[in-house]
């Protein structure tokens, strides 16, 4: 103890913080607040703790490449000691961080803690929210396997529909035209440079605020927020009614913490790690890729929206929730905290929540698209390999073999998650279709890597066959011109 406290001396000669550190674990806060309704914010700090040590643990072994990811984890499931543990630490520590986040924000609305002057300290939180979901769906992406390839297809597609800026944010997360290596060093940066900077740089704002600002009041019935009024009020509550942070209120934090990181530790032995599942292959269609929890009922929804409503609602729904949570501490400024007196925040919070249950529970056995047929079962029809040439009828081949035909539909037969191909040569050029094919785009997944360029130039040519007779398929502006131009020169 003599040496402890030698030390701290010596280090508070130089760095001269002691008084600080003291002040804010003394710091006065109302008696009421040390409560179990007040536990979830410590807890969420200390599981982000867990994170960034088991982090650190998995970077020394993960390999952050296409060919290597996937096998690295192999590794770390099967071969490392205590591996397997490592990563399911991980993993079940970002979804209890999740879970923790979203009831510490609910319970924030409830007790009507975002009224004034604690807006800024609301806004940083849903900041805090969404950059702590952005960390889980980024560490699912480097799992690397079927799920983790089909998600991120799917984000991508919805990112490309963002006017004016999508192809720009789409090449900005895949680090190219296709999900390949790049892609995998882009998001290993996001997750465990940009994401982390960003989660610590918000939560030192967000514990600052609450310091500075007190920690919120029990919410009495007919306590009024008046902006008038309301700080003078708080400061005499605390000197009337205050008990000091440290030692009195912060061995529940502490309790309730342990006891998290006991329940993420027996998620960790009982159901051990997340995936990896097989290994990505966008010519697997016959899978169920499947996000993880908290991206559920995105996948409901998703799955249950028709195409032509998928770009409005991914685009425009997330940009109003957000946009009302931020403005919500200065629409709902002043008046009752308590929710005993807030009947619509009440029936606001059990309607979100039934609706987010019951999209989950769909999504556990909702197909991640409505219409797949196996592609053994639907063969092409036969007036479309008519009078074909060779070539064109290895084309239909590579068609059937690579399982075209569960997305997209040929003659009303065959999946309808993609457009229909029965016209595709009036609209897209020779160029157009080789570039659809190798970098995908929309819901399409990128081919490059999976199909020759003797099975690229087969497919587009049978693709190029496929329009109504009598109608010539489309050709690039430029090279018809230029044909235009050279053809009179020919004759005498």
């Amino acid at each position: 103890m003599r040496l402890i406290e030698t030390i701290g001396k010596w280090l508070d000669a130089r760095l001269q913080i002691g008084e600080t550190i003291r002040e804010t674990a003394e710091h006065s806060v109302p008696r009421d607040t040390a409560s179990w309704f007040y536990v979830f914010g410590s807890a969420a700090l200390v599981v982000f703790m867990l994170q960034i040590a088991t982090g650190i643990m998995l970077a020394l072994i993960y390999v952050p490449s296409a060919g290597q990811a996937w096998n690295s984890l192999q590794i770390l499931n099967h071969s490392i000691t205590l591996g397997w543990f490592i990563r399911g630490l991980h993993g079940w520590g970002s979804d209890f961080m999740v879970a923790i986040v979203l009831i510490h924000m609910v319970q924030v609305f409830l007790f009507g803690a975002y009224k004034y002057p604690r807006e800024l300290t609301w806004m940083v939180g849903v900041l805090l929210l969404l950059v702590t979901l952005g960390m889980a769906f980024t560490g699912q992406v480097l799992r690397f396997d079927q799920d983790a390839y089909w998600g991120l297809g799917i984000g991508v597609s919805i990112a490309s529909h963002v006017p004016l800026m999508g192809s720009w944010i789409v090449s900005l997360m895949l680090g190219g035209p296709i999900i390949a290596g790049a892609t995998l060093t882009r998001f290993f940066a996001l997750h465990v440079f940009v994401i982390p900077g960003l989660l610590i740089g918000f939560v030192a704002v967000h514990l600052l605020m609450v310091i500075k600002l007190g920690i919120n009041e029990w919410p009495m019935p007919g306590r009024i927020v008046r902006k008038a009024t309301y700080v003078k009020e708080y400061h005499e509550l605390t000197k009337k009614d205050g008990i000091p942070f440290v030692p009195a209120a912060v061995w529940k934090d502490m309790f309730f913490s342990g006891a998290i990181l006991l329940a993420v530790a027996a998620c960790a032995i009982y159901f051990g790690p997340f995936g990896p599942s097989g290994q990505p292959d966008p010519t697997i269609i016959q899978t169920a890729p499947r996000p993880d929890f908290f991206f559920l009922w995105l996948y409901a929804v998703l799955s249950f929206l028709p195409p032509s409503m998928e770009t409005p609602a991914m685009l425009i729904g997330p940009v109003v929730v957000i946009g009302g949570l931020l403005l919500l501490p200065f629409i709902f400024g002043e008046g009752e905290k308590s929710w005993k007196r807030r009947p619509i925040a009440v029936l606001t919070i059990l309607l979100v929540a039934v609706a987010l249950g019951t999209l989950t529970h769909l999504a556990t056995y909702t197909p991640w698209s409505p219409v797949m047929d196996a592609w053994s079962s639907l063969p092409i029809p036969a007036e479309y390999l008519h009078n074909r040439s060779a070539l064109e009828r290895q084309g239909a081949l590579v068609f059937q073999v690579k399982q075209c035909h569960n997305c997209h539909s040929l003659d009303h037969e065959g999946g309808k998650r993609g457009p229909a191909l029965d016209a595709v040569a009036l609209q897209l050029t020779d160029d157009q279709l080789i570039r659809q094919v190798i970098q995908g785009g929309g819901n399409m997944p990128a081919y490059g890597k999976n199909l020759s360029p003797a099975e690229t130039t087969a497919l587009v040519s049978f693709l190029k066959t496929l329009h109504p007779e009598g109608r010539p398929p489309a050709r690039d502006a430029a090279l018809a011109h230029a044909a235009g131009s050279v053809a009179p020169a020919t004759h005498p």
